[in-house]
């Protein structure tokens, strides 16, 4: 085995087909056929079912397909680290929750971008469960996420604390008018979002244990159906001042219990930590943009 027949193996099990994997790996349909041929003649079984549709990979082609793409990080990984000469360059590749990007990275992004023409950045938006993947996967170097995470191939650094805060129409004036209400809706991101969880226990505990949901793939459409009195949410406190409809919207203090939550920072322990993220961690923590809002009363 060498590291091309496994690069095209993998390639061919995660896209379900000859053909495709040749379109991504820019070569011909015979040439991913001979290579996988010739993998199946050195291992001694077939890697893959072949039917009408494309490919699956065998009982056996399960089991080789996690060292394949093993051998395919380190080898992106080798490459990255040996052409790191210390001075930020080249793609770097971030995982951010929305709100995170909008509060406490949209002013450092200007200056780091600056300062280091030669990075090409990408911020990448997600819930925690999409970017803990997204990390995990090595689609990006590392991810701000809501905490705590406890992970054993994962490193987390602590970032920013967020007051949590639910947010009603401005006619709802406290929250124990919603227990009273039998249509309550709350206004969500997809699930996996740390908040929606946060919300759905909170609620739970003030008795509404199923309330219906309305599902957004923005938090500025979330706080655009709430101003509109279609339901409720949760989200940082600083959301409420970066839209257009925050003169609708009523904030609804919580324990510090219930509204305190840190975002990390988190990647994986095995990974070369680029000269690129350096910087970029460097300009975006705390101390450089600020940390914490404090606590208000309802």
């Amino acid at each position: 085995m060498d590291t091309a027949d496994l690069r095209v193996f993998e390639a061919v099990a995660r896209l379900g087909g000859m053909g495709r994997a040749a379109e991504e790996l820019h070569t011909v349909q015979s040439n991913v056929t001979a290579r996988i041929r010739h993998l199946e003649e050195q291992l001694g079984t077939p890697l893959f079912h072949r039917h009408a549709r494309g490919v699956a990979p065998t009982p056996a082609g399960l089991r080789l397909l996690p060292y394949a793409q093993q051998m395919a990080l380190l080898v992106t990984e080798a490459r990255r680290a040996t052409l790191d000469d210390g001075t930020p360059r080249g793609p770097l590749v971030v995982g951010a929750l929305e709100t995170t990007t909008a509060l406490r990275l949209a002013d450092a992004l200007s200056g780091f971008v600056a300062a280091h023409p030669a990075v090409d950045l990408t911020i990448r938006t997600g819930t925690t469960c999409e970017l803990l993947d997204q990390v995990l996967g090595q689609r990006v170097e590392g991810a701000f996420v809501c905490g705590p995470i406890m992970h054993p191939e994962l490193d987390c650094e602590p970032c920013f604390t967020e007051e949590l805060c639910v947010f009603t129409a401005s006619t709802i004036r406290s929250l124990d008018e919603l227990t009273a209400r039998a249509d309550l809706r709350i206004v969500v991101l997809k699930r996996g979002c740390s908040y929606r969880q946060r919300l759905e226990e909170l609620l739970a505990r003030r008795g509404i244990p199923a309330p219906r949901v309305l599902e957004f793939g923005t938090p500025e459409a979330v706080l655009a159906c709430v101003a509109a009195g279609m339901g409720v949410t949760l989200l940082p406190r600083g959301m409420a001042g970066t839209g257009p409809h925050r003169r609708d919207i009523a904030l609804h203090a919580l324990e510090p219990r219930d509204a305190l939550v840190e975002t990390v920072f988190v990647r994986r322990r095995d990974s070369h930590g680029s000269s690129a993220l350096a910087a970029f961690l460097a300009a975006t923590r705390p101390a450089q943009i600020g940390d914490r809002q404090p606590v208000a009363a309802e």
